[in-house]
């Protein structure tokens, strides 16, 4: 299934960096910035994590709220959390069936070796549930920047 504009975004509970569970539909009422990453602590999660930290004031005073998604665990997600001093939601999605269900989960090649990994992906959410943009193959650095422009906009 491919999630495009215009959509209604798929519902989903999952536990956050604290282990509480956090549902989608429980944030209508606000833009929401969906990311999808591969992985806690790498270098380009690190910095598109850390880019989306320095912005956030400004997310904040447009109304719009950071969730982050990976396969890591709850732990995983709390000490990546701590370590950076990141102020939004990070959610575990260990069995991938999130990021299956919104199309950011398949066959990857890094370094000669194919596996199985999230294409980092981020969907702008509307108010009302809908996704208003996708982004395929974030690059980490310009990213946050890209989504302020988009947001200042609307």
């Amino acid at each position: 299934m491919s999630i495009s504009p215009g959509m209604e975004a798929p519902d989903f509970s999952l536990l956050d960096d604290n282990g509480e569970n956090v549902t989608l539909s429980s944030l209508r009422g606000k833009k929401v910035i969906l990311y999808f990453y591969p992985k806690d602590d790498t270098p380009g999660c690190t910095t598109e994590a850390c880019h989306f930290r320095d912005d956030y004031a400004e997310y904040e005073k447009l109304g719009a709220k950071i969730i982050g998604v990976s396969p890591n665990t709850v732990q995983s997600h709390g000490k990546f959390k701590s370590k950076y001093q990141l102020p939004f939601t990070l959610l575990a999605d260990p069995d991938h069936k999130v990021c299956e269900t919104y199309g950011v989960w398949g066959r990857k090649k890094y370094m000669g070796k194919e596996f199985d990994g999230v294409f980092r992906t981020t969907f702008l959410i509307d108010q009302n549930g809908v996704i208003e943009k996708v982004y395929k193959n974030v690059k980490p650095e310009p990213h946050s920047r890209e989504l302020l422009d988009e947001l200042r906009k609307s």
